[in-house]
């Protein structure tokens, strides 16, 4: 026997319906949709959060390739001066090998938690700031259920139902507008 598996949001969206469709049969439930991801992509400021993910990627790759780079140059010397070096020598340059290729090592372990926190930082700041938009357009409209397209399974929808670009106007409109004075 094969058990279906149903995603979190499409479970959800299903009690809503089931919800609405027990308050009233004559009222169905009112969905919207978004899509995440275009959000991120679209927006201004998300597209300023994927820069600087990729500028920092750019620095720790950077970071990575010159000790690649300086690991090859000791591991070079090593093979072709293998026959005229003295043992000691050899022992000095295989070290220095050693040495190099375990700070490669965490230079990429840094560079990949400091990425994993950034990403982390940057995108949940914007996603809390995007829920608060959501909510403004889910109850201006009298929505009942908004699902995220990226993570529902969603295969196919009305584009009447997609929210996307009025949340991308909204929040590029909350982010350039100035601060509110307190």
């Amino acid at each position: 026997m094969r058990r279906h598996r149903i995603p979190v949001a499409a479970l959800a969206a299903l009690v809503a319906l089931a919800s609405a469709s027990a308050l009233g049969a004559q009222e169905a439930a009112k969905v919207g949709l978004v899509n995440s991801q275009d959000i991120l992509e679209k927006s201004a400021e998300g597209m300023r959060a994927l820069a600087r993910l990729q500028d920092a990627e750019k620095k720790y790759q950077a970071a990575v390739a010159r000790l690649d780079a300086e690991a090859k140059q000791l591991q070079d010397r090593l093979s072709a001066q293998r026959l005229t070096l003295t043992p000691a020598a050899a022992v000095q340059i295989q070290s220095e090998l050693q040495k190099k290729l375990t700070e490669r090592r965490r230079t990429a372990e840094d560079a990949a938690r400091s990425m994993r926190e950034l990403q982390v930082s940057l995108l949940s700041k914007i996603q809390e700031e995007l829920v608060a938009v959501i909510e403004e357009i889910r109850k201006e409209r009298g929505l009942d259920v908004v699902l995220d397209e990226t993570k529902s399974g969603a295969v196919f929808y009305l584009k009447a139902l997609d929210l996307s670009a009025e949340v991308i106007r909204r929040y590029d409109a909350a982010k350039a507008a100035p601060p509110a004075k307190k």
